[in-house]
């Protein structure tokens, strides 16, 4: 079978914003839930799924705080939710589901980066928890309201750093290994697109379509606070001055740019009937099979970085993470 991570030819590019590829579509009636969704990439696909008429939920460990950064775009729902926390995302998916209301997008958006060891209750590596445990517990928990939308997308943003780590199925939250936040990262964002083909292979009889993508290289999204200066400017995210640099060819963003292919992945027409892939710069990545370090954008070395790695889309490798995630999480598809 000829693999699904084939290009179709989107007419958007690196460049392309999230006015761009929103521009035409009419969400009128449709409901979104956007989780990160008051802060960078997350905030700014607020904005444009409201700008198409959505009805955009955006739940948060802290609404006082998102109130405030969503305090220029009307209409939106602001709930409680956390994360690292089970019984906080079992209380809002029921709160949801009690609404009775279909969900027609779920945007997983929110995530950690490169952070010091930090375990939830459980125990597990707090990247891996927030970033693909806690998202796998929500998304299956609102699997009925996505079955009732009658024509779903499922959007998890993953990163260009699921090059830096597969799944480790034996150890995946550094019980037995030497912790390193980059490699938990990474990790992690392989487990988003593994999740992301799960999806797609559970929910496709009922229109359920799973996605997940690379948004680019943008700085000032609150990702990561561990970040230094010093990293920043080594890999030629900001110049001397201090000042971010932006050039699209090379996966560096504006959030208008890097929120355009979570945008495009929940509502372009183009992917209808397509799903279970990861997408870069508005477009189906192609896959890869090898590291190319000339190609990686972690390095600023680079004009156009795009591919995933085949670890990352393998199907089997997504049938035993689904498996481990529900033996974590207790969690399964009602």
């Amino acid at each position: 079978m000829p693999s699904p991570q084939q290009p179709i030819g989107s007419g958007f590019d690196a460049a392309s914003t999230t006015d761009d590829v929103i521009k035409g579509i009419d969400l009128s009636g449709r409901t979104a839930i956007v989780t990160g969704g008051h802060s960078g990439l997350g905030l700014e696909t607020t904005r444009a799924l409201r700008s198409a008429g959505a009805t955009v939920v955006v739940p948060v460990r802290s609404p006082e705080r998102a109130r405030d950064m969503l305090a220029g775009i009307e209409g939106v729902e602001i709930e409680q939710l956390d994360l690292m926390d089970p019984a906080s995302i079992d209380a809002f998916a029921d709160r949801f589901l009690a609404t009775g209301r279909p969900l027609h997008i779920l945007v997983n958006s929110a995530g950690i980066q490169n952070v010091p060891l930090t375990r939830d209750a459980r125990g597990y590596e707090a990247q891996f928890a927030t970033n693909h445990l806690g998202h796998f517990q929500l998304t299956t928990r609102l699997w009925p309201a996505l079955r009732q939308a009658r024509g779903a997308r499922v959007v998890t943003v993953s990163a260009w750093a699921h090059h830096l780590s597969p799944v480790v199925f034996d150890d995946p939250n550094f019980e037995r290994r030497e912790y390193d936040g980059w490699l938990g990262y990474g990790q992690s964002k392989t487990a988003n697109i593994l999740f992301a083909v799960g999806v797609d292979q559970r929910g496709e009889a009922d229109d359920i379509r799973g996605f997940s993508l690379h948004p680019g290289l943008i700085i000032g999204t609150n990702l990561s606070p561990w970040t230094t200066a010093e990293y920043l400017r080594t890999n030629n995210l900001i110049d001397e001055h201090g000042n971010r640099v932006v050039d699209p060819r090379s996966g560096r963003k504006t959030v208008e740019q890097g929120a355009s292919t979570i945008v495009w992945c929940a509502t372009a027409p183009q992917l209808a009937g397509v799903g279970g892939v990861y997408c870069e710069n508005n477009e189906i990545s192609p896959l890869l099979t090898v590291h190319d370090e000339a190609l990686d954008v972690m390095t600023g070395r680079v004009e156009t970085a795009v591919g995933v790695m085949s670890y990352a889309v393998d199907p089997q490798l997504a049938d035993r993470l689904w498996e481990l995630s529900e033996e974590l999480t207790n969690s399964t598809i009602r």
